[in-house]
């Protein structure tokens, strides 16, 4: 989604670049956290957290990689840290009885020692394909609405079509997003639904 000229302006410490970063990522970082926690409270400062992690960690960014995949795996550790801190405190019993699920599965995946993409990249580079092979006006409307995070209708009268036309061009593009991605990750559909929500 970011340019790598955007990757370079964030490792200079540029605030309009993280401004326009935080803006255009907020939306679907927030739906992403509240899998892993309900509070909203707690939500968004795990969000604050994470940029403040980007900030801290801006010198070590490799400007050809995606800062939107380091940026959901940061807030991923941050709930699963926070998770387990929070199971730590209420229990007195050993967590090794508790059952594989999918979101231990997500924690495991940075320690198995393989130099491969993490699930996030994985899953927002088919996200991205997924976006760029929609029709032209549905794609339009899609990144306008869902990605950039516009009104609906100043969305219809910029691009000259009814509301109920932007209303209808999301709804396929959902379908047909979340279609290709369930046959790439039919064990993710939790993360898929809060993406495209």
């Amino acid at each position: 989604m970011f340019d790598i000229q955007t990757n370079v302006q964030i490792k200079k410490g540029n605030p309009a670049a993280f401004k326009d970063v935080f803006r255009m990522l907020y939306p679907r970082l927030k739906g992403y956290c509240k899998l892993f926690v309900s509070d909203d409270n707690k939500v968004e400062d795990l969000i604050q957290e994470t940029f403040i992690t980007l900030w801290e960690k801006r010198n070590s960014i490799k400007t050809e990689h995606s800062i939107e995949s380091f940026l959901f795996v940061i807030l991923r550790n941050n709930c699963l840290n926070f998770l387990r801190n929070e199971k730590m405190e209420k229990t007195t019993f050993s967590i090794d009885v508790e059952e594989v699920s999918e979101l231990q599965y997500l924690y495991q995946i940075d320690f198995l020692g393989k130099e491969e993409k993490s699930l996030e990249e994985q899953l927002i580079e088919s996200f991205q394909e997924a976006v760029d092979e929609l029709p032209d006006k549905m794609k339009q409307v899609f990144t306008l609405c869902k990605i950039e995070g516009r009104k609906q209708k100043e969305v219809a009268e910029e691009i000259g079509i009814s509301l109920k036309m932007v209303e209808k061009h999301i709804a396929k593009a959902k379908e047909q997003i979340r279609k290709k991605l369930m046959n790439q990750y039919p064990m993710l559909i939790i993360i898929i639904t809060l993406l495209l929500d």
